[in-house]
């Protein structure tokens, strides 16, 4: 193995008088060139950032797509326009013995630009190129003759051999850190090591003292049974099981004595009688621990790599004839290794939208709390940080260019702290392409589709978010006299989560709580049990806390006393143990006249008076 160390970094040091020659130009590249490549491997490590798909045109000829790519020194490879190759006429094809190649394409770099060395002596070249190209070659190799990919050696994972033949090695593997109260993979990994056509059966019985599976036993029945596996290729069998509570700092998977079996055809193997495989108990969530694992590689370990930086683009199976190659098909799944790139996250955020587990389909609100007389937030469950609305603005008769109109004190239901609040223009304006009216939102300067839609009413907003208050002011100025008497907004708030619930929210994703009845309209010194309920978790430690002083009282078990003065109160509810998963109620409070009985006021008009206040 070679090393792609390119470090240490040094550059010039200028200074009066210094003269400058050609080793001093190219210590100067090096310095940024060096720099550039060792942050993309350390940032991004090596593989297929976009693009380079291989595709077959002919029996002959492959398409090769344009695309970029990083290798294992961390520089970048690009294939600026998709090319079209024979096979045969790319390099190391002379050279296949196999009937399945390996394309791949590598860094190369050319010298170009011929110019005429003014300086050069009698002895020197006479012409000299001036520059340099960065570009790409492909080439072929035998897939028989592949080592297989470089892997570093990490003390996450723990292993103990069950059985050893002359065909065939199993092992047992899991991660030597757990962590309590969650899941973990228990692996029996099985290698081919030759090439004889034999089959495996083995089993075996594993005592696990702490780890419970789906039907809370204590121990796992492991194996397999006629498995057949080509040479240099790897099997393996998965066995989830839950890390269970306990003050212990660590555990043991305990292979029973006198359990393991291996058979090879119908001929015994020799296995491991009995093993005692020892396992770290945390209270660290998986998060942190992963992260604190990849954290210990140090800078030799990652600077050891192939002597090879190539990327591996497709297998190609060959059909040969005796003067000629027909290209049978071409295999790029399993093979590639994609770099992730921070620029793709939205995507791939959308995509994996796709795949994720809904919580409910039909799952009620979790919090629904009136903006404006008649409008509701619109927050569900699924989304606990993010809600939104429509707000209204009224203008009066005679509104004119230059007036400030300014929304009421909306309760976003987000609750205090970091909120980020924006607003779109909402109107209805005939579609010629329906032959109707069709309603649009307009984020951003409205005036710039005023050309498409005359019937735009040109504003400019601001949005003033009161965080300390769990609500948001909207102002709105007119650029232009409009007949309107109301301007309609809908509005979008989100919640940003601290430093502790962005590292979090794996281990919680999906997890919510919910109250039963997440606003109450009660009178002054009333009280009302907020009832919670447990989605896709188990049931555990609430608290309860208000939000604001004078806000009135709440016990630990959930029971809210309102206080003397009239207002909306907010509660916040959270797991005891898991801040993170929270949820928030909202009590609107007024005082009940002597013989008048509490009216059914929807929740719109309840807040009218506290929420309609016209800022100055």
């Amino acid at each position: 193995m070679s090393s792609n160390q390119l470090y240490p970094f040094e550059r010039n040091r200028y200074y009066p008088g210094k003269m400058l020659t050609s080793v001093d130009f190219q210590a100067e590249q090096n310095y940024y060139i060096n720099k550039e490549r060792f942050l993309n491997g350390l940032m991004y490590g090596s593989g297929i950032i976009c693009g380079m798909g291989v595709f077959s045109l002919d029996d002959l000829s492959i398409l090769i797509e344009s695309g970029a790519a990083i290798d294992g020194s961390g520089r970048e490879v690009i294939i600026d326009a998709s090319v079209v190759k024979k096979l045969s006429a790319i390099e190391g094809f002379d050279k296949l013995k196999g009937d399945v190649a390996r394309l791949r394409v590598r860094f190369k770099e050319r010298d170009i630009h011929s110019v005429y060395s003014i300086n050069h002596k009698e002895d020197d070249k006479e012409y000299e190129y001036n520059r340099i190209s960065e570009g790409y070659e492909l080439f072929l190799t035998d897939v028989a003759d592949e080592t297989g990919e470089f892997s570093l050696e990490t003390e996450f994972l723990t292993r103990e051999l069950i059985f050893k033949s002359e065909n065939f090695v199993g092992e047992i593997m899991m991660p030597a850190h757990v962590c309590k109260g969650k899941t973990v993979k228990i692996v029996l990994e099985i290698r081919k090591v030759s090439d004889a056509d034999v089959r495996l059966s083995c089993r075996g019985i594993l005592e696990t003292p702490v780890f419970a599976t789906a039907d809370d036993e204590h121990e796992i029945e492991i194996g397999v049974e006629d498995l057949s596996l080509p040479a240099g290729k790897t099997f393996q069998k998965e066995y989830w099981v839950r890390v269970e509570e306990t003050p212990a700092i660590e555990s043991e998977l305990i292979l029973r004595s006198g359990t393991a079996s291996a058979f090879e055809d119908e001929n015994a193997i020799n296995t491991t009688n009995h093993f005692a495989m020892r396992v770290l108990l945390s209270d660290v969530s998986p998060l942190r621990l992963v992260n604190r694992e990849i954290g210990k590689t140090n800078l030799e370990m990652m600077n050891t790599g192939f002597l090879d930086d190539s990327i591996a683009l497709a297998d190609i199976k060959l059909v040969r004839t005796s003067s000629s190659y027909l290209i049978e098909n071409i295999r790029e799944e399993g093979l590639k290794r994609y770099v992730v790139t921070p620029a793709q996250s939205i995507t791939r955020n959308e995509y994996l939208a796709y795949f994720m587990k809904d919580v409910e389909l039909k799952k009620p609100s979790e919090t629904r709390v009136s903006s404006r007389p008649g409008r509701e937030i619109e927050r569900k469950s699924e989304f606990s940080n993010i809600s939104t609305g429509v707000l209204e603005i009224p203008l009066g008769k005679n509104a004119r260019e230059g007036d400030i109109r300014y929304s009421g004190e909306i309760a976003h239901g987000l609750g205090q702290g970091n909120i980020y609040v924006d607003i779109g223009y909402s109107f209805v304006s005939d579609d010629p392409d329906l032959g109707a009216n069709q309603k649009s939102t307009i984020y951003g300067n409205p005036d710039l589709f005023s050309r498409q839609t005359q019937r735009l009413a040109d504003v400019e907003t601001a949005v003033k978010v009161l965080n300390e208050k769990g609500s948001f002011v909207v102002a709105a100025r007119l650029l232009r006299n409009v007949d309107y008497l109301v301007l309609t907004f809908r509005w979008v708030a989100i919640r940003f989560p601290s430093g502790d619930e962005i590292e979090l929210t794996e281990d919680y994703y999906d997890k919510s709580i919910s109250v039963d009845t997440p606003t109450v309209i009660m009178g002054t010194k009333e009280s009302h049990f907020f009832g919670v309920r447990f989605n896709n978790m188990k049931a555990t430690s609430i608290t309860y806390e208000l939000t604001a002083a004078g806000s009135g009282e709440i016990s630990s078990d959930g029971i809210y006393t309102a206080p003397t003065k009239e207002g909306v109160y907010e509660i916040r509810i959270y797991c005891t143990d898991m801040p993170v998963i929270c949820t928030y109620a909202y009590a609107i409070v007024r005082k009940k006249m002597i013989d008048d009985p509490m009216p059914d006021v929807p929740v719109g008009e309840a807040q009218r008076s506290s929420n309609d206040i016209q800022i100055p």
